[in-house]
């Protein structure tokens, strides 16, 4: 069995840690929350000592961090995984990064016999939680294959996108979306609030109609509507997002005045201290703003009620 390194034990990642220690994956943890390190030690896990003996003790190396910032110092600084990796070895990245980051990396590694796999995570923490994420993979068919058992102990959905950036890239086209639902919805309810309608008859009718989408079905009754804005996913990663997605558009050429304005709307929800809340809070960002009554279910109410 290889041995995994698994760097990065915040809230995605370290239930994603958690579920490998459990399915008996041979693990070496590490991450600034030594906290972190020793809930996985108790799991089974060892605790790495540096980036650099990680990089020489296993042939696959798991990155789960906040930026390319983070993933490309750990890759490629002085002590760090490229120039330390065996011949052969893997880079597993699972950060949500700039795409020409990852293709620096790629570049990078093939100089030292290396490879690089880029796996964003989609769905929420809840869902890493329980192993149920969904992964979004760009690599060559070999390391897919390599990797894939260990993308199936985290989660229950892998789609293999191409080649190596191929992963992230989808992964920005996915979180375009679900942000900007979140903007769409929240703007909306925001007016059905204004106009004094009844919310769970607004609801009935947008879910009953072409109107319905996956956020404003699922993760806003159990979220912002029922009054719950603990972070399952920030608006200050949100916000990132956006703004990776704008970069990357404005590199391809590609027009997106739509995401302009949301990443605008995400950094006025920043700037007014509300990065720290769930992304489906900016139902109650907008209403604060406008100074309407936050949307609210009534408790107990679900889905498919008149």
């Amino acid at each position: 069995m290889e041995k995994i390194g698994f760097i990065g034990l915040g809230r995605m990642g370290k239930p994603m840690a958690a579920n490998l220690a459990r399915k008996g994956f041979a693990l070496v943890v590490l991450d600034l929350n030594p906290v972190a390190v020793g809930e996985l030690v108790e799991l089974g896990a060892s605790a790495g000592s540096s980036v650099a003996q990680i990089a020489r003790d296993c042939s696959i190396v798991v990155t789960m961090l906040p930026s390319s910032v983070e993933v490309e110092a750990l890759a490629l600084g002085a002590d760090g995984i490229f120039v330390n990796a065996k011949p052969g070895s893997v880079l597993l990245d699972m950060s949500t990064i700039d795409p020409l980051a990852t293709d620096r990396l790629q570049a990078e590694a093939v100089k030292h016999g290396l490879s690089v796999v880029d796996a964003p995570v989609g769905r929420l923490a809840e869902h890493a939680d329980r192993g149920e994420s969904l992964f979004m993979v760009g690599a060559s068919n070999a390391d897919f294959a390599r990797v894939r058992p260990l993308l199936d102990a985290m989660g229950t959905t892998v789609y293999h996108c191409g080649g190596v950036g191929s992963g992230g890239r989808t992964k920005l086209v996915n979180n375009y979306v679900a942000v900007t639902l979140c903007q769409v919805n929240a703007e909306a309810l925001a007016l059905s609030q204004r106009f004094g309608l009844d919310i769970t008859k607004t609801l009935q009718v947008l879910y009953g109609t072409s109107a319905n989408n996956g956020q404003l079905r699922m993760n806003f009754p159990n979220k912002v509507l029922a009054g719950d804005t603990s972070p399952g996913f920030t608006i200050d990663l949100a916000h990132k997002d956006m703004s990776l997605i704008v970069t990357a558009a404005h590199a391809a050429r590609v027009p997106m005045p739509v995401a302009a304005a949301v990443h605008e709307s995400f950094s006025l929800a920043r700037a007014s201290d509300y990065g720290g809340i769930d992304f489906s809070g900016i139902a109650d960002v907008i209403c604060d703003l406008a100074r309407i009554d936050k949307p609210r279910t009534p408790a107990g109410w679900m889905v498919g009620q008149a």
